[in-house]
């Protein structure tokens, strides 16, 4: 499997397929057990990741600048910049003026966003996503699904975003990669063109509907094959 910069492509498995693990040997968390992760020649290429877990993870005694501005200071940048990226970044997730919130007053898609924005201020590369709006209301994940890909448009990070939700892969990736268990493998990888995916009609279109039955059609035979 290969990413090429730009990409966003979507990790779609059953519970077991090794999908999360993936994500955590690509960040380095933890080594392969076989075979090997390569990046390019450029030594900043494995430190511009950026990581969204499945829950936010933010420090409850610190505002969600501060949480924003963890990551500039823990790589030496001066207290009043990071905070000024961490303001700048808020507002490009749809947090303009929450900036002083504490995370215990904040919704659950609000929580997420601010973890979208600490893993996004230090403007990485690639963005890892470990099935970030699982826990979400239906309708927050709609809208949050909107906003990643706008955000992806304008900045062109690539993006490996874990899922289980047919319909969330093919809304947002170009790529779906489809996993099965035991052992976790790769068993096949779907496109979803641009001309189709780059309308504002796209989830409601023949066209999407073809996409998630071809794909849901690829994980019932990875289960099978299991």
């Amino acid at each position: 499997m290969e990413l090429a910069r730009g990409d966003f492509l979507a990790l779609l498995g059953p519970s077991g397929c090794g999908k999360s693990t993936l994500l955590r040997m690509i960040a380095g968390l933890i080594p392969p057990s076989a075979g090997e992760i390569s990046f390019p020649a450029d030594p900043a290429a494995r430190k511009g990741i950026g990581f969204v877990f499945q829950e936010p993870t933010l420090m409850p005694w610190a505002t969600a600048a501060r949480n924003v501005a963890l990551p500039l200071e823990l790589a030496g940048m001066n207290r009043r910049e990071a905070h000024a990226r961490a303001v700048e970044m808020l507002a490009r997730v749809e947090l303009a003026g929450f900036e002083d919130a504490y995370p215990r007053a904040l919704s659950g898609g609000m929580k997420m966003r601010v973890s979208i924005a600490r893993a996004l201020v230090t403007r990485p590369r690639l963005l890892l996503m470990d099935e970030p709006f699982a826990a979400l209301d239906e309708i927050t994940r709609f809208r949050l699904n909107n906003d990643l890909l706008n955000l992806w448009r304008d900045e062109r990070f690539t993006v490996v975003f874990v899922t289980h939700s047919i319909f969330e892969s093919v809304f947002l990736a170009e790529r779906v990669v489809v996993m099965a268990p035991r052992p976790g493998r790769v068993v096949r990888e779907l496109r979803v063109p641009a001309e189709d995916r780059d309308t504002p009609e796209f989830r409601t279109s023949a066209s999407y509907a073809a996409h998630c039955r071809e794909v849901s059609h690829a994980l019932a035979a990875a289960m099978e094959a299991a």
